[in-house]
């Protein structure tokens, strides 16, 4: 998925305007962030919430394009959880961008329910 996005970016991008594109990948993990033992996780997210985000960020100046894929449903260790890419010019325009655009999805956009392995557990992430 990630290479044909790089590549429809590359053909449909005025190259003046492309000079970097940096890729998110999230999986999840075996532990939590409190360090405890995670089987997997449930997950869900807002469509219209993503779309707004993805729009809003990309009319910014330097930025070419933005694509983000989430992975919805019941997810097992290992499993990838979303793909966000922002391409643009600079490293400036992108950095801060790709961090802007992950915070308001893991906070606003995404709702994940971990699984433990004692217990199944929620938590916004």
């Amino acid at each position: 998925m990630v290479e044909k996005w790089i590549e429809e970016i590359k053909r449909s991008v005025d190259p003046g305007e492309l000079g970097m594109m940096l890729v998110h990948n999230g999986v999840v993990r075996a532990t939590s962030k409190e360090g405890k033992p995670v089987k997997g996780m449930r997950l869900s997210y807002d469509r219209a919430l993503l779309a707004a985000a993805v729009e809003e960020v990309k009319k910014r100046d330097g930025i070419a394009d933005v694509r983000v894929w989430i992975n919805e449903g019941d997810l097992k260790v290992g499993d990838d959880i979303m793909y966000v890419l922002v391409a643009g010019r600079f490293r400036t325009d992108v950095l801060p961008v790709l961090q802007e655009l992950l915070t308001k999805v893991k906070g606003e956009v995404v709702h994940e329910q971990e699984e433990s392995e004692l217990n199944p557990t929620k938590k916004q992430v």
